[in-house]
């Protein structure tokens, strides 16, 4: 079993910044994957970054290669989403989840536990 908690989402400019934490419990986090889902209103949900156990793999969707950043501290059961130069189309709810397997797949199937995400509005 896992638990998934994110923080950090809030309303921010276009152009600003934000990063969202996601702490786990449970099973020993450093034997896992992570990835970073968004869903937008009417709209499915989607992938937007993953990262091996070690961190030492990541993946990024088109949409925020180079805005975007994935990481993790094992040590502190925590991984991270850290969002520059935000555009309103970002706007979505943020989830994180648990890829048990580290199958390293930008797919939500293979995903085993996922958090109550957290709201990231992005204003023109």
């Amino acid at each position: 079993q896992v638990q998934l908690v994110e923080s950090g989402g809030g309303l921010v400019q276009a152009g600003g910044s934000l990063r969202l934490s996601c702490t786990a419990s449970g099973r020993t986090f450093s034997t896992y994957a992570m990835g970073w889902f968004r869903q937008a209103p009417g709209k499915e949900r989607e992938f937007v970054a993953l990262i091996s156990w070690s961190g030492s793999r990541t993946q990024y969707a088109d949409s925020v290669k180079g805005r975007f950043s994935i990481s993790r501290d094992n040590a502190k059961n925590t991984m991270y989403l850290q969002m520059n130069s935000l555009k309103p189309e970002d706007t979505a709810v943020y989830s994180c989840a648990a890829d048990l397997y580290s199958r390293l797949v930008a797919d939500t199937r293979v995903y085993d536990y996922w958090g109550q995400g957290t709201q990231v509005t992005v204003s023109s």
